[in-house]
């Protein structure tokens, strides 16, 4: 057998073996993994208006069955619980409404004990405003409920606090709630979470970028499905220019189905999206281990590929389908921020502002991780394929498993 064939055979043969071993890690992980991934936790939407001096309109929208354990937990009613899972299993959004409907008492306790308008430092008063309606967002359903909030007269600012769901219920993790607003003759949107649960309308322009960019980079950091991702185009670059043009088309595709998905111009299901993004990983990863094979590849130098750029034919395709899946990864960012309105100069600021949050972290992940490979790459080329490949090998099979995961729970 000539050589060459040999070390081949050799390679993928140890990394089969290692196969069954990457797939018990991710099983193992597989729980704690799905829940950082776009799964256990929760946005709250909520749009405030002025309709009148002393009277503030609040519409907030909240996850349906989250809604439902929690009131039935914390009100103590377990009725709320049977009737309102029986509806959530049914899919029977009518049902759902009735329920809620029927315990309106408890429900309307639980929102206005954790979310709060108030006028300077006076709380306003809280009443609800017709009864709960159903809709759905990315196709999860969500209880829409509307307050009519009488405010004292102040100095012309309102501040608005919302502590819905938080982790001591240890039903979610890192609750937001998404405001937009249109209070005080100002306009703008707002991010909340446990750290930071209040904002004024009188808040500085320099105060509502920080939130944007903060939510933007904690989106990503959280979003251990995007990090993957990211790791798996990162392993897949052997030299500088293929990952800063990896890294530019992941950035251009995701920024376009961003803007078109936060504002309403796209609308794809989250059954459609997440799973997509789960398989980009895969894919992205495996297309690593598919080049890994040749020895020619697997232990190259580091000098630039003849072609356009500096890249060859597989190059190239490697370059589009980062492109494809790109886009597909912008409409999972901009359903973490939900900005349910219409264009304008504000909304385009925050979806730029959490867009730069996003690239904030990715470059960070990207100087943290990819001068480490090239050194490794340049000091022992084949030691720099093995941690490649096993890196690859490991990305690919969690990838597979949230798939499979959210194909069959979707």
């Amino acid at each position: 057998m000539p050589p060459r064939t040999t070390a081949r055979t050799a390679f993928l043969a140890r990394l089969t073996r290692l196969a069954p071993v990457l797939v018990l890690l991710a099983l193992a992980l597989w729980p704690a993994q799905t829940a950082s991934a776009h799964g256990f936790s929760t946005t709250v939407y909520v749009d405030a208006t002025q309709p009148e001096r002393g009277h503030v309109r609040v519409e907030l929208g909240l996850e349906y069955d989250l809604l439902v354990v929690s009131v039935a937990d914390t009100q103590h009613v377990d009725a709320l619980y049977e009737a309102g899972q029986a509806a959530f299993d049914d899919g029977d959004t009518d049902a759902m409404a009735r329920a809620l409907a029927d315990h309106a008492a408890p429900v309307l306790a639980y929102v206005t004990g954790r979310f709060a308008v108030s006028s300077g430092d006076v709380a306003c008063t809280p009443v609800q405003d017709g009864a709960v309606t159903m809709t759905r967002r990315e196709g999860v359903p969500y209880a829409v409920l509307v307050l009519d909030e009488t405010c004292p007269p102040s100095d012309g600012s309102h501040t608005l606090t919302s502590r819905l769901f938080p982790d001591s219920e240890g039903y979610v993790k890192d609750a937001k709630t998404v405001v937009t607003y249109e209070l005080d003759e100002q306009h703008g949107s707002a991010a909340l979470d446990g750290s930071h649960p209040s904002f004024s309308t009188d808040q500085s322009l320099l105060a509502e970028t920080w939130t944007f960019f903060r939510l933007g980079a904690e989106h990503l950091l959280t979003g251990t499905d995007h990090i993957l991702f990211l790791l798996a185009v990162i392993v897949g670059s052997r030299r500088l220019r293929e990952i800063v043009l990896a890294a530019t088309a992941f950035t251009v595709a995701h920024s376009i189905t961003f803007v078109c998905a936060a504002t309403g111009l796209v609308e794809v299901p989250a059954r459609v999206v997440e799973p997509v993004i789960a398989l980009s990983i895969a894919v992205v990863a495996a297309w690593h281990l598919w080049r890994l094979r040749s020895p020619a590849e697997r232990y190259a130098g580091l000098e630039l590929a003849r072609g356009p750029l500096g890249l060859d034919r597989a190059g190239w395709l490697r370059l589009g389908v980062v492109l494809c899946f790109g886009l597909v990864h912008g409409l999972g960012f901009a359903g973490a921020l939900g900005l349910d309105r219409e264009l304008s100069g504000s909304l385009l600021w925050s979806l730029l502002v959490f867009n730069v949050g996003i690239e904030a972290v990715q470059l960070g992940i990207i100087l943290a991780v990819f001068p480490l490979l090239s050194l490794l790459r340049r000091r022992s080329p084949r030691a720099g394929a093995w941690v490649t490949g096993l890196v690859a090998a490991g990305v690919a099979v969690m990838g597979l498993v949230w798939f499979l995961e959210r194909v069959t729970t979707g």
